[in-house]
């Protein structure tokens, strides 16, 4: 076990003392775990909200189509490149 300082040793004689006062069979998450948690639902919700309004903005449309394709070149060999025939 790596050397601790001397006021992290007294943090856990103190937090050792404390764990010894607490009934296991007792011990709830209580108020304030109930609104850490109620916090996150509430920070995921507006982060799908915003994740669906970006999505919507999205164009899904596939560019390279053929009839798209300037002369010489095609949806296939891309810019560039060309195609070679026998």
């Amino acid at each position: 076990m790596p050397d601790m300082t001397p006021s992290a040793n007294l943090a856990m004689m103190h937090a050792a003392e404390f764990a010894k006062e607490l009934d296991k069979n007792k011990v709830t998450p209580g108020v304030l775990g109930f609104l850490v948690f109620a916090g996150l639902a509430v920070g995921v919700w507006f982060l799908m909200k915003s994740m669906t309004r970006h999505m919507n903005r999205v164009n899904f449309e596939n560019p390279g189509t053929a009839a798209d394709a300037p002369a010489g070149e095609s949806a296939e060999t891309g810019p560039g490149t060309s195609a070679k025939t026998a």
